[in-house]
C-alpha cells in the first residue's frame, strides 16, 4: 500500500473527529452547564411574542428657555394728505392767480389749486416701508434623558410561555438552554 500525503492528511482529519467526539462526553460538569451532567442539556429554538425596552430615566428635567424670532413687519408713516393737499391748493392757488391777466386770471387760480391740490395730496401719502420685530415666546423644558438598560421578553416553547429580562433586543426567535433531569 503506497501512503500519499493526501491520505496522511485524511487520516489526520479523521484522528481529530474521532478524538473531538470522544471529549465531547468527558467533561460533564462545565461551568456552562452550571453542574448537569452534558448528556442532559439540548438547545432549541422559541418563538419571541413580545419585547418591552426597559428604562432608566437620567438626570433632571431640563428647564424652560425661552425662544426668539425676528419678523419683518410693514409700517407706515403719519397720514398728512390733509394738511398737505390744502397747502397745494394755495401755493398751485397763488402761482395761478400771477399767470393769469382779467377773467383768465380766475380760471388760472382754480386751475393752479386744481394742480396744487392733486400734487400735495400725492406728497402727503404716508410713507411704507418694513421694520424688524422681535418676539420672544417661553418653551417648557423636555424631559429627562432616557436610556434602554434592558429588555422584558416573553417566549413560547412548546406550548409553554416564559419571560425573561435580557441585555438586548432577540428579535422574532430566541435559542433557548433545555436541561433535563430526572426527578427524584
Amino acid at each position: 500500500m503506497k501512503i500519499t500525503g493526501t491520505s496522511i492528511a485524511a487520516m489526520l482529519l479523521l484522528c481529530s473527529l474521532a478524538q473531538a467526539q470522544d471529549n465531547r462526553g468527558l467533561d460533564s460538569r462545565a461551568p456552562e452547564n452550571h453542574g448537569l451532567p452534558a448528556e442532559g442539556i439540548h438547545y432549541g429554538w422559541a418563538d419571541v411574542l413580545r419585547v418591552d425596552p426597559v428604562y432608566d430615566e437620567q438626570g433632571q428635567p431640563a428647564a424652560s428657555h425661552e425662544e426668539c424670532y425676528d419678523e419683518q413687519v410693514p409700517v407706515q408713516g403719519p397720514d398728512n394728505r390733509a394738511g398737505a393737499t390744502v397747502l397745494g391748493a394755495v401755493i398751485g392757488g397763488v402761482v395761478g392767480s400771477t399767470i393769469g391777466k382779467g377773467n383768465g386770471r380766475t380760471a388760472a387760480t382754480v386751475a393752479g389749486a386744481t394742480a396744487g391740490a392733486v400734487v400735495g395730496n400725492n406728497a402727503g401719502q404716508p410713507a411704507s416701508g418694513y421694520t424688524v420685530e422681535r418676539h420672544c415666546r417661553q418653551v417648557p423644558g423636555g424631559a429627562a434623558e432616557r436610556r434602554v438598560t434592558g429588555y422584558d421578553v416573553e417566549y413560547r416553547y412548546r406550548g409553554e410561555l416564559y419571560n425573561a429580562r435580557m441585555s438586548y433586543d432577540p428579535g422574532d426567535r430566541i435559542r433557548v438552554r433545555i436541561s433535563v433531569t430526572p426527578a427524584e
